[in-house]
């Protein structure tokens, strides 16, 4: 790999030709992480330049993010310096080993009342704090599909670390997505967003609700899983091509077979079950108190936390 390469900063710097240059801004793509996450074929045919050319500036754009391969210490050492997003709870960022990491998808899942959307409003806060004070300095966008964000939490949250209300709140830019097909595209339209107006954090708050709606019954099942299935790809690839924390909550469903342990799951099945980064299942305790407990995640231990949800926001037990 060419170092001039692994320096690239933008699509300028692949040393590719004018002409394409203007076809690649044309079709709207404009960033090195677009034309990484470009599909070869359908670039192709768009630009009307020959496949093996494309393929050529696609690999060109990898390299120069990174995605080429690399060794396990490489990733080790790259894994060890991504920043995390603290909780606002020390015993939850103790639980997720540090705080909300960037480049991998957090989901929380839970019944009604459990914490998922509290959690989601002051990680919008959090994320807006220095990095010395667990945060990244970058804003957040707010995916609501089930009309449950409040700016008064995110008035109080704000106030309660020192931070000036309405500042914090112009730093998150919410959206309201109508139903599956709306947050799709909305996550789609973040691949320029992202870059332009230094995106930390995206919540989407919850990912099941409008696919569970639209797509109901055993017959609806295998389209509505099919659709899932590239949301959630979508948003990996921005996790991974934009170092940013991806969050996302969940709906429960009865398991009315089960009588022993938990007769609740997730809703999603076996696709929302592989794609997350680390799964977290919320419960509610005694008072204001919630259990939060690692499900799946490939570098945590399964184990819990307790934290509390106060007029200040998430917090620890005193």
């Amino acid at each position: 790999m060419a170092q001039t390469e692994k320096k690239a900063k933008s699509l300028e710097d692949l040393g590719i030709s004018s002409t394409i240059l203007r076809k690649l801004y044309d079709a709207g793509i404009t960033t090195l992480e677009a034309l990484a996450a470009a599909n070869a074929q359908e670039l192709s045919q768009t630009l009307a330049i020959p496949l093996p050319t494309v393929q050529r500036i696609i690999m060109k754009a990898r390299d120069a993010l990174g995605l080429g391969f690399k060794t396990a210490l490489e990733l080790k050492k790259e894994r060890m310096a991504l920043p995390k997003i603290t909780t606002g709870s020390r015993n939850l960022d103790n639980l997720l080993g540090g705080g909300i990491e960037t480049k991998n998808i957090t989901e929380f899942f839970g019944e009604f009342g459990t914490g998922k959307t509290q959690i989601c409003h002051q990680l919008a806060v959090n994320v807006q704090l220095p990095p010395e004070r667990g945060g990244l300095g970058k804003k957040a966008v707010y995916i609501d599909t089930e009309g449950t964000f409040r700016w008064e939490r995110i008035e109080a949250m704000a106030k309660a670390l020192g931070l000036d209300p309405d500042q914090v709140m112009e730093n998150i830019l919410y959206v309201r997505a109508v139903n599956s097909d709306h947050q799709m595209a909305v996550v789609e339209e973040l691949r320029s967003l992202i870059p332009k107006e230094n995106i930390g954090l995206v919540v989407v708050d919850s990912i099941t609700s409008h696919f569970r709606a639209e797509y109901p019954g055993r017959e609806n099942l295998a389209a509505r899983q099919q659709k899932l299935n590239r949301h959630l790809h979508q948003l990996m690839s921005l996790a991974e091509l934009y170092n940013v924390a991806i969050v996302i909550t969940n709906q429960v469903m009865a398991r009315p077979d089960v009588f022993y342990g938990d007769p609740t799951m997730a809703v999603g099945g076996h696709v929302l079950g592989h794609a997350p980064g680390i799964r977290v299942q919320l419960k509610k305790s005694r008072g204001n108190r919630r259990i939060a407990r690692v499900v799946d995640a490939p570098h945590l231990p399964e184990s819990e936390a307790v934290f509390v949800i106060t007029d200040a926001g998430i917090r620890d037990p005193e």
